[in-house]
């Protein structure tokens, strides 16, 4: 029933819409008045039919009704567009992985994948303070166009991956997997100390488990954001990718912030008053959210003016850590039409637990009008996942009629296992036994190639809030 009314819920409020913005402002106040009994007869007629609605899904339904409409129309859905397709994702990275160090191995990975019928990959590009891919931005600000692995020197990997992965029908979206994130003795920040977000005690390293110093790089210092949108801008202008990714990296930990740069900003806004102590006060974390929303508003338009056609695509984890823990407020973002692909990173072992993240408000929310994986976790160094759990969590995915599943990380998906390859791949194509296209963003285009001018003040003569 839950699906019914979801369809019924995109296909008419997807209409209505289309009929307020050709209307005008005024007609705005009719659209509601017109959805609201469009809504309640359509979920009155599917009550009769089907009595499996359990209350936590009609407290879900309730709270999602109290969540603001997103603010960006070019979102809006055009009902059927995307049947019969799913996007089958997975990234590939540089750290427990061999995948990206050898053009054989490279080739192999997209070639196995491509066999098995995953058509996204998420090759990261971005990573321990150095590009994957020859930059001369990267070389201005850290006298290094390249990660200096041996077996990166000589290739562009990126280039490689792009024609290698889109010969074979696969989308390619590369993967700011550091972020803001560098390492504590990189070029980056050593060159940059003033970059650095600190704590109230001054220190800056942040363990990355047990055997890694990190620092972050300052999301509200106009020079960490000049150099994180030129590093974007020069990629997505380059090269023939199909999007750019970024996931909770590009917010940093709450208990960072109190460095100089952030305090006199701060203090500028609140009357001279120093920011709160405790780390995890609700404003103090909302007002740094909500300048890292900021940036983002200008990075995403500044994506668009380069490649119009290049998706931003986000793969975070849950709204409540994201936000506490990080300070990246996406369902902010995606409320503002931020996102155009979201892939929410569910990696739970306990089946509860994961369908329970299904089902926040926020992500049925998102659901609505952009395309919605879920990240799954294929396994870790020293933490094997079995194919049972894999194939239990996709077929719950797909229950919910998500848009696809994406697996944290290419090694692991056979390499990491306790179970053989063989029986790990058998699991993949009995899961994926047919080839089928990626989700389609350019099915959620109501006006075509209007979507770069549609954001921030234009949007509100909609009416939308």
């Amino acid at each position: 029933m839950k699906h019914r009314i979801g369809k019924l819920y995109n296909t008419y409020a997807n209409k209505l819409v289309e009929f307020s913005r050709l209307h005008g402002t005024k007609s705005w106040v009719v659209f509601l008045f017109i959805f609201t009994l469009v809504l309640a007869m359509a979920t009155s007629g599917l009550a009769t039919t089907s009595s499996n609605v359990t209350p936590q899904a009609s407290s879900s339904l309730a709270q999602l009704e109290t969540l603001p409409l997103p603010t960006s129309p070019y979102l809006t859905e055009i009902p059927n567009c995307n049947v019969g397709k799913e996007s089958r994702g997975v990234w590939l990275t540089n750290i427990d992985s061999d995948v990206l160090f050898s053009p054989e191995s490279t080739t192999k990975a997209i070639a196995d994948l491509s066999t098995l019928n995953f058509n996204t990959l998420y090759p990261t590009v971005w990573n321990w303070g150095y590009t994957l891919y020859p930059s001369e931005v990267a070389k201005s600000v850290t006298g290094i166009e390249l990660d200096p692995e041996s077996g990166l020197q000589g290739r562009d990997i990126l280039q490689e991956i792009i024609e290698q992965g889109h010969a074979s029908g696969m989308g390619v979206i590369p993967w700011f997997e550091f972020g803001f994130m560098a390492p504590a003795d990189s070029e980056l920040a050593k060159r940059h100390p003033e970059w650095l977000v600190q704590r109230q005690d001054g220190s800056t390293i942040w363990w990355e488990g047990e055997n890694h110093q990190r620092v972050w790089l300052n999301p509200l210092h106009p020079e960490v954001q000049q150099l994180i949108t030129d590093l974007i801008v020069e990629l997505v202008s380059n090269y023939d990718v199909d999007g750019i990714q970024v996931d909770d990296h590009f917010g940093y930990p709450s208990e960072l912030g109190y460095d100089e740069y952030t305090v006199a900003l701060y203090q500028k806004e609140h009357l001279g008053k120093q920011p709160p102590e405790d780390y995890q006060n609700a404003d103090w974390v909302n007002w740094r959210a909500s300048k890292i929303t900021a940036y983002m508003e200008k990075l995403f338009q500044a994506i668009k003016a380069a490649n119009p056609n290049a998706i931003v695509s986000v793969s975070p984890n849950p709204q409540n850590f994201s936000l506490n823990s990080f300070l990246m407020d996406w369902h902010t973002w995606e409320r503002k039409g931020l996102i155009e692909e979201l892939i929410v990173q569910v990696y739970r072992s306990s089946q509860s637990s994961f369908i329970a993240e299904l089902s926040k408000p926020e992500l049925v929310a998102a659901q609505r009008h952009i395309p919605v994986s879920i990240g799954i976790l294929s396994g870790l160094k020293g933490r094997p996942v079995m194919s049972g759990q894999i194939k239990q969590q996709v077929r719950t995915v797909r229950d919910r009629n998500f848009a696809g599943v994406s697996f944290f990380f290419y090694e692991s998906l056979w390499n990491m296992a306790r179970e053989t390859s063989e029986a790990r791949k058998s699991t993949l194509l009995t899961l994926f036994d047919e080839s089928v296209p990626r989700k389609d963003l350019s099915c959620k285009s109501a006006i075509g190639t209007q979507k770069s001018e549609t954001l921030s003040g234009k949007v509100t003569d909609l009416g939308l809030s």
